[in-house]
C-alpha cells in the first residue's frame, strides 16, 4: 500500500504502446531495465520507481512513543510493521522521485512550447465534458493533444478523440492517480506538436494528484456546483496546489442551494492567490473567458520556447566568436 496516498498495486497500461506498458504500480522489486522515450529523456528505474511502495514483512506493530496511530505523527498514517520513520523516508523517497520525472517532462514540455495543464476533480463533476466542449471550440485553430487517466476503459479517450483531439489513455488499475512516470511515457506514443496544448485529465480523485507534480504548467481543480460550497476545505491540499477552480454547471444554479460567493471564499481561505472561472459547458457560460485563459498559457509558453532558442542561439555565437580570437 502507498504510505503517500493509500492506493493498492495494480498494473497500468498505457494505450498505443506495442506491447502495451505494464509494470507494478507500486512495486519496490528491482526489474532490470530502463523505460526511454523519444522526447529526449529517459525515465530509467529500478522499481523502487517513483512510487517505491514498501512490501515488508509484517512485524509486530511498535508504536513510536504513541504516535503510530492512524493520523498521527509526521506520516499522519498508520501501516502495520512500519514505523512513522520508515514511512516518512519511504514518502519523500516516493515524492522525490516522481518530482524528478516531472522536472524532465517539464523541461521537454517547455524546450517545445506546449503549454500543459493537469485537470483534477472529483468524478461526476463534468470534467470530460467540459474537456470535449473545449475541443470542440479550439480544435480548428489549435493544435492539442489529451492525455486521459481512468482506473479501467478508455471510454473518455474514445470521447475526446470524438471530439476532434487526438488522445492516449492510461489505465492505473487500482492507483487512483496519475504520476510523471506514466505522463513521460504516454509523451512517446502521444508526441504533441511544438506550440501546442496538453490536456492531462487526471483519475478523478480530489485528494492524490495533489502531491504528485506531472511536469504541467497549472493544476486546474474542477468543482461542481452539485458539490458542497466547503469543498475546497475538506480537501485543502488539492485546491492548494491548484492555481485555477473552474466552477462547473453553473447551469444548475436555478435549481439547487449552493452559495457561489460562500464556495468562492472557503477556496481563497486555503489558497488566496487561486483564480475563479464559472463556467457550464452546456449552456456556454463562461467558456469564452475559460479559452482566453488557456490562450494566455499558450502564448507563455510559445514566449518560453522562444527565449530559449534565443539564449540558446546567443551561446552559440559566443562560442563561435571565442574559437574565431583563438585563431
Amino acid at each position: 500500500m502507498c504510505t503517500v496516498c493509500g492506493c493498492a498495486e495494480g498494473n497500468v497500461s498505457i494505450e498505443g504502446q506495442k506491447p502495451a506498458v505494464k509494470y507494478p504500480y507500486r512495486s519496490r522489486r528491482a526489474h532490470g531495465h530502463a523505460h526511454t522515450h523519444d522526447h529526449s529523456h529517459e525515465h530509467g528505474h529500478d522499481h523502487h520507481h517513483e512510487h517505491s511502495h514498501a512490501h515488508e514483512q509484517a512485524q509486530p506493530a511498535q508504536h513510536d512513543a504513541g504516535l503510530h496511530d492512524y493520523g498521527q505523527g509526521p506520516a499522519r498514517a498508520h501501516a502495520p510493521g512500519l514505523s512513522q520513520a520508515r514511512m516518512v523516508k519511504i514518502e519523500q523517497d516516493i515524492l522525490g522521485k516522481n518530482n524528478g520525472y516531472a522536472t524532465a517532462n517539464r523541461q521537454w514540455l517547455a524546450q517545445r512550447g506546449i503549454f500543459a495543464i493537469n485537470l483534477v476533480s472529483s468524478p461526476g463533476s463534468g470534467k470530460t465534458t467540459l474537456l470535449t466542449e473545449t475541443i470542440k471550440r479550439l480544435a480548428a485553430s489549435v493544435p492539442l493533444a489529451v492525455i486521459e487517466g481512468d482506473q479501467q476503459t478508455a471510454n473518455d479517450a474514445e470521447r475526446i478523440r470524438a471530439a476532434g483531439a487526438p488522445a492516449i489513455q492510461i489505465n492505473t488499475g487500482k492507483g487512483c492517480h496519475l504520476d510523471a512516470h506514466m505522463v513521460g511515457a504516454a509523451l512517446q506514443s502521444l508526441a504533441p506538436a511544438d506550440d501546442s496544448l496538453l490536456l492531462i485529465e487526471n483519475v478523478g480523485n480530489l485528494v492524490c494528484p495533489a502531491a504528485f507534480d506531472l511536469g504541467e504548467a497549472h493544476k486546474v481543480a474542477i468543482l461542481s456546483v452539485t458539490e458542497g460550497e466547503d469543498k475546497p476545505l475538506k480537501y485543502p491540499d488539492m485546491f492548494a496546489a491548484a492555481d485555477l477552480m473552474l466552477l462547473n454547471k453553473t447551469d444548475l444554479l436555478p435549481h439547487l442551494d449552493f452559495d457561489v460567493e460562500a464556495c468562492i471564499a472557503c477556496a481563497r481561505r486555503v489558497n488566496p492567490a487561486i483564480e475563479v472561472l464559472q463556467v457550464s459547458a452546456k449552456s456556454g457560460a463562461g467558456m469564452d473567458d475559460w479559452l482566453q485563459w488557456l490562450a494566455g498559457g499558450l502564448i507563455a509558453a510559445r514566449a518560453g520556447k522562444a527565449d530559449q532558442v534565443a539564449r540558446l542561439q546567443a551561446r552559440i555565437s559566443e562560442l563561435e566568436a571565442q574559437l574565431a580570437a583563438r585563431g
